[in-house]
């Protein structure tokens, strides 16, 4: 294979051929360590088929710019001398992450490995403007930052869910119904002028979808999360991505039609019938607000359920009911291997689930269930801020722009 100072032999012939690693860099062996494929320089030779001599120089260069630690533990391979354990280093930077809903907002600051280093939660709905929103995240961080002390590692990026679609291109909202004011707004730009480091934007089920995979079900295949809070939105992860679609619509599953157009309550899409109209956290804390009680948010309204209000256990029971009916379709459609519930829904998860799986089990055919865990988040309402901390490791520790870090600092 070439490189940059003659030509390097495969170390195995067992090993992947060497024509599929001939542009092996340190960002791919970074890559290799930090999924868990590669432990020692050992896994490195036999996974590439690269010489002992560039593994060891890239691994050198890895570990001076602090991409790797190297353990003091040493792991005996089957053959040969001991190898020193290599290890992500999960202190090489901090992530800002929040979880932006339609009432509720969360912020954190954390290590690479998702270690909190500073929470904060508030009441905010995001219908009063996005700069009040804004300014409360920026502020969050900033007060984090200072309390955390000047001995941390720099922040290295930001990532941020909100309750819409959003055009990962360009890290904008699009056309979202119940935040005035956001459309098209340069979010990512804002968020980067700020605190000077690279901002993702992305809709609050799949960094929630993302969040429950990397922390909860790392080795599933395929991964769909479903929130139901004051909106129904859904995520999914298939062999460690996001599926966003064309244009990042995927998951807009609250909009689906379940009843005909000409009747069933007005959407905030404007459309008649969808199913986040009638099953929605939102929908139910109307309802129960129309019938006098004191449920004015989702949550309260799922907390009501949980209290054995006979209302409100009716309608959770119905919801679920009726995005069971849904997720039916979803599931015998793509097959998942796990199917995860969030959001405010689960504080009344013991009339929700059964209702849901009642239907969902009776709509689908066996083989499409027959292997699927439903089950409800492992994160709660942690599981946006978590996945907000994966989307940045995974975007800024990516091989290529490991690489490129690298090539810059050599210069």
């Amino acid at each position: 294979m070439l490189r940059g100072s003659g030509v390097e032999e495969p170390a195995s012939a067992s090993t992947r051929s060497a024509d599929a690693w001939s542009v092996t860099s340190g960002g791919r062996l970074l890559d290799l360590i930090r999924t868990g494929r590669a432990r020692t320089r050992r896994d490195l030779l036999e996974l590439t088929g690269l010489s002992r001599s560039t593994v060891a120089t890239r691994v050198d260069q890895l570990v001076s710019a602090g991409y790797l630690r190297e353990s003091s533990l040493r792991e005996t391979g089957a053959r040969g001398r001991p190898s020193t354990v290599l290890a992500f280093n999960e202190r090489h930077g901090l992530v800002l992450s929040a979880d932006v809903g339609a009432t509720h907002a969360r912020a954190m600051l954390s290590d690479l490995a998702g270690v909190c280093l500073g929470e904060t939660a508030r009441s905010l709905r995001i219908s009063d403007g996005l700069h009040e929103c804004l300014e409360w995240l920026q502020a969050a961080w900033r007060r984090m930052l200072r309390d955390a002390g000047p001995e941390l590692p720099p922040v290295v990026g930001i990532g941020v869910g909100i309750p819409g679609p959003v055009d990962v291109r360009t890290g904008r909202p699009v056309r979202l119904p119940i935040m005035p004011g956001w459309h098209d707004h340069p979010v990512r730009e804002r968020l980067e002028d700020a605190f000077g480091v690279p901002a993702f934007v992305e809709n609050d089920a799949n960094l929630m979808a993302l969040g429950e995979f990397s922390v909860a079900a790392p080795e599933c295949p395929s991964l769909l999360f479903i929130k139901v809070a004051t909106g129904i939105g859904a995520g999914m992860v298939v062999d460690g991505h996001l599926v966003r679609g064309v244009n990042g619509g995927s998951g807009d599953i609250g909009h689906v039609r379940v009843t005909s157009t000409d009747d069933g309550p007005v959407c905030a899409c404007g459309a008649r019938g969808c199913l986040a109209a009638s099953a929605s956290g939102g929908a139910i804390s109307r309802h129960l607000a129309e019938a006098g009680a004191p449920a004015s948010t989702s949550r309260e309204a799922m907390d009501l359920a949980h209290r054995g209000d006979p209302l409100a256990v009716s309608l959770v029971r119905s919801s679920g009911l009726q995005i069971g009916e849904v997720l039916a379709t979803a599931v015998s459609l793509i097959n998942p291997g796990v199917l995860v519930v969030g959001g405010d829904v689960t504080r009344a998860q013991e009339h929700f689930m059964p209702a849901l799986k009642e239907r969902l089990f009776q709509r689908t055919q066996p083989l499409a269930t027959r292997d699927l865990r439903v089950t409800t988040s492992d994160l709660g309402d942690r599981a946006g801020v978590a996945g907000g901390v994966a989307l940045v490791v995974e975007e800024i520790y990516s091989a290529g722009s490991v690489d490129r870090a690298l090539a810059t600092r050599a210069c």
